[in-house]
């Protein structure tokens, strides 16, 4: 049997990439009667039907070292969150958001964000400045910037890397800078909603001649944080963490409560205030879900 990664999926039809080239398989029946849908990043064996080596069969999945509902893709070891500095201007509690899914996914992000040209330096400190504390790796790309686009790549080289971020943010423009053979529909900004147009209709994985893979992901405006208790949240930003135990309470919440050494250490400014008001949000959406 042939070893193989499941590139894209449309229709019941896999397509893998080994090393004599792309396979168009199907899935053995087995995998249903198992209640098992091969995925996106899968690493798979595969049977041949054909003398030509264009068509066969999923034989095995191999185990997955995560699995990723939103989107729906196994085996990513790299979460890059980006968004745009400007055009549109970037959506901080969305960010959090995504950035928890890859915590949830035991993913340490790496938070982008490009149209770098349209940002003046205080801008870009002003963005590092949120970020200072939570250990998280930042960086700014630009198409217009090649040296950016040099050190994304050693960000993704030889990494299943997958992109989170809503449309309009410029991530199949800076794909195809990254690697213009490519060739990804990219789309321009809605003047009357301010947000991009969907250009990415599906999940699909696209090889870097450098080294790793890339997965391209359908744009969203929204995120929803289900299965997170109102104690756990917490966890999640690593800059509050760091406080935790210095707390009054020991089930301390960093909401309401007396005594408590995160909202000084955010008075002090040693915690970004953009990021604690976005906690203080989660929790109470959190609180509010869990009260119906």
């Amino acid at each position: 049997m042939i070893k193989g990664i499941i590139m894209r999926g449309v229709g019941g039809n896999y397509y893998v990439d080994t090393d004599g080239g792309l396979v168009e398989c199907r899935a053995r029946g087995l995998f249903r009667l198992k209640n098992i849908k091969p995925l996106v990043g899968d690493r798979v064996l595969i049977r041949l039907t054909d003398d030509g080596g264009n068509s066969g069969y999923i034989e095995e999945i191999k185990e997955r070292s995560n699995e990723m509902v939103r989107p729906p893709v196994a085996n990513v070891e790299q979460l890059l969150v980006f968004f745009s500095v400007k055009s549109p201007e970037p959506n901080f509690l969305l960010l959090d958001k995504l950035i928890i899914a890859a915590e949830m996914n035991n993913l340490k992000p790496v938070i982008c964000f490009n149209k770098s040209d349209l940002a003046d330096e205080e801008l870009k400190k002003h963005f590092m400045s949120i970020f200072t504390e939570t250990g998280y790796k930042v960086i700014f790309t630009s198409i217009f910037d090649e040296k950016s686009i040099n050190e994304f790549k050693s960000i993704l080289k030889n990494k299943l890397s997958a992109f989170y971020g809503p449309s309009g943010v410029g991530k199949s423009s800076v794909i195809n800078a990254i690697q213009p053979d490519f060739k990804l529909k990219t789309g321009e900004i809605s003047d009357k909603l301010k947000r991009g147009k969907h250009t990415t209709r599906h999940v699909e994985i696209y090889r870097l001649n450098f080294g790793g893979y890339i997965v391209d992901t359908p744009g969203f405006s929204s995120f929803s944080l289900a299965g997170i208790g109102k104690f756990e949240l917490k966890e999640y930003y690593p800059e509050i963490n760091k406080f935790n135990s210095g707390c009054r309470f020991m089930d301390c919440l960093h909401y309401k409560e007396p005594g408590c050494v995160v909202k000084d250490a955010v008075n002090d400014g040693l915690i970004s205030r953009v990021r604690y008001n976005n906690y203080i949000r989660l929790l109470e959406e959190i609180q509010n879900m869990n009260s119906y």
